[in-house]
């Protein structure tokens, strides 16, 4: 039996649907916080139990019969994403699961300016520790980010972030379709994955051309200084931790973190990954 953690949030609910085409429902499980959320994907024949990282208690019963479980990395900032990280890989591995997955990041590392590398680098050691085969899924910067990276461009024509460098953005719907394949395909990934990346990087003043050229308007990219930015986001209302973790994201892209493509993803799936001009014209569609 195939587990995934996350399967109704925006990466896990992607690699839930993708498995899906490759494999039978009755051979899928779910590990999910609210199993009311959770009701569409039992009626369509998958296993769906009660899961909480940060209660492993739950995830024994939850993990129960798996021959591979995928965690998808908690949605928590700080020591406590750790901590709840090695809990989920704990309970896979005390299940008896052949393989444990992990969605890791392209740029983790102990030594990064960005917080949430620190996560997946001590994670990924806890993982490889285990002594189980294991994929550690080096996935690219989520291209979704840039949903919030754009801000009030749109409306006000401005792009104002910190300065920062080229970044491999990567559609989530790439990278979930790169999971499923790894699940489903035995000997396709193993350990620490190249990084599972689109072809392209762009840094903040490309995106504002290309949302030019998507909107017809002028979209002009404005660098301001960290603690202008910082004050201003806390202003707005961003809690002060949210926006130190945000401002590291700048200060690794700058210092050249993400500035990585590796042919990997595209083999893998088949076809070449989501351009960042079809997710930036989705955005600006929605806006």
């Amino acid at each position: 039996m195939f587990v995934i953690t996350g399967a109704t949030g925006q990466l896990g609910s992607q690699i839930v649907d993708r498995l899906l085409e490759r494999v039978p429902a009755d051979t899928v499980g779910v590990s999910v916080r609210d199993v009311t959320k959770a009701a569409g994907l039992a009626a369509r024949g998958v296993r769906v139990r009660a899961g909480d990282f940060t209660d492993p208690t739950t995830l024994r019963h939850a993990f129960e019969g798996a021959d591979k479980v995928l965690v998808v990395s908690a949605a928590i900032r700080g020591a406590g994403a750790i901590t709840a990280n090695r809990a989920a890989i704990d309970a896979a591995h005390a299940v008896g699961a052949k393989r444990v997955l992990y969605t890791s990041h392209q740029a983790a590392a102990e030594d990064s300016l960005f917080p949430a590398q620190h996560t997946h680098a001590e994670t990924e050691e806890h993982l490889a520790g285990l002594g189980v085969p294991f994929t550690a899924l080096r996935n690219g910067f989520y291209a979704s980010t840039l949903s919030f990276a754009i801000g009030t461009a749109l409306d006000t024509g401005q792009l104002v972030a910190p300065a920062d460098g080229p970044v491999s953005w990567t559609a989530h719907a790439d990278l979930a379709e790169a999971a499923a394949v790894a699940l489903a395909e035995d000997g396709v990934l193993d350990g620490v994955t190249a990084p599972l990346t689109a072809p392209e990087m762009l840094d903040l003043e490309a995106v504002a051309g290309i949302l030019s050229t998507v909107t017809g308007r002028t979209i002009r990219r404005v660098v301001v200084d960290d603690d202008q930015w910082r004050a201003t986001a806390i202003a707005r209302g961003m809690p002060a931790a949210a926006a130190d973790f945000t401002l590291g994201m700048y200060r690794a892209a700058r210092r050249g973190e993400f500035a990585v493509t590796d042919p990997t993803l595209e083999a893998l799936i088949g076809h070449r990954p989501t351009s960042v001009r079809t997710v930036l014209t989705a955005i600006a569609a929605q806006a």
